[in-house]
């Protein structure tokens, strides 16, 4: 695979984030697109009461726009686009309620599970038309298992949890773009090396895209990338583990979502069968904020362990 094509998709993808956030950020705001801050959350957010989010259409945007231009079609391709814009409609619709409703959950439990579950059956019609694997590999073994229909359910699964779990990360400026950002390089590396061209370039096209909106995102934010951004970057990234048939190793590349999304199960099942929080608040980035790290050290801390993760999770897929 070109790795000229890959580093070009990036870069089309940032310019295109650079461009459109300007653009696009001005509107939010006009359209008093702000977001609302959780009271029982750090008090240093209060002070981010209002600053435009919805910003996931930038992400979107420079993503599709970049993918469409270097991409080749096929069923792959429709299946990574079906994941992305699929969960990013989702995530739309969900702040679109938040905002304009004032409606502080947006969509209920059950409409944002069905939204999920549509797209996720989609992906999984697109992949059984092409007779996609049902193999499932353990990380540096030799161990294999088909799971013949069940793999449609596990993807299924997969794909609902990584979207929320990826949703959970989104808290602290600039948190989701770095470390997705990170995530998606391990998995454009997998992807180049299995020669798998579309998982690859709709890799590449989203590290440009959450780079470009870190321009935007980084302390102090100017805009927040909402669940419009989030659940599409979970839906993306859930897609190229599936193509590149590493699917349980998001659990090392994915390790910080995973964590994140622990911390949150752990804390609501300990306070319902126990009466006790084990954090002083989930996810856990904010238990470190709490603890009185500074928001940056919170989210360059995260970061690192990202970084070491997605090291790690190569080297376990090289089988060293």
């Amino acid at each position: 695979m070109d790795f000229k094509l890959v580093l070009l998709t990036i870069g089309v993808s940032f310019i295109l984030a650079v461009i459109v956030g300007p653009l696009c950020i001005p509107l939010l705001r006009r359209l008093k697109f702000g977001q609302q801050i959780r009271q029982d959350g750090p008090q240093g957010h209060l002070k981010k009461a209002g600053t435009p989010t919805m910003g996931g259409i930038i992400i979107l945007l420079a993503f599709t726009l970049s993918f469409l231009k270097f991409s080749v079609i096929n069923t792959d391709f429709a299946v990574l686009l079906v994941a992305t814009l699929g969960f990013g409609l989702v995530g739309f619709l969900d702040d679109y309620i938040k905002i304009v409703f004032k409606r502080s959950l947006g969509l209920t439990a059950k409409q944002k599970l069905f939204g999920q579950l549509l797209f996720a059956i989609i992906v999984c019609a697109l992949l059984i038309s092409d007779h996609h694997s049902t193999v499932l590999s353990i990380p540096g073994t030799s161990v294999k298992w088909d799971l013949g229909w069940f793999y449609y359910v596990f993807i299924t699964l997969m794909m609902l949890a990584i979207s929320n779990a990826v949703n959970f990360t989104d808290g602290l400026d600039g948190l989701l773009s770095g470390v997705s950002a990170i995530a998606f390089g391990a998995f454009a590396v997998i992807a180049m090396q299995v020669t798998e061209h579309s998982a690859a370039i709709a890799a590449a096209a989203m590290i440009g895209a959450v780079l470009g909106f870190l321009v935007f995102n980084a302390h102090p934010a100017k805009v927040f990338m909402g669940d419009s951004g989030s659940l599409g970057i979970g839906g993306a990234i859930a897609a190229v583990a599936i193509l590149t048939k590493t699917e349980l190793l998001f659990i090392i590349i994915g390790g910080v979502f995973v964590i994140e999304m622990l911390s949150v199960i752990l804390q609501v099942g300990s306070f319902k069968l126990r009466g006790k929080r084990i954090f002083k608040m989930s996810p856990i980035h904010h238990h470190f904020e709490l603890s009185g790290w500074s928001e940056w050290r919170v989210v360059i801390t995260f970061w690192v362990v990202g970084l070491l993760l997605a090291g790690l999770g190569l080297i376990i897929n090289k089988g060293l």
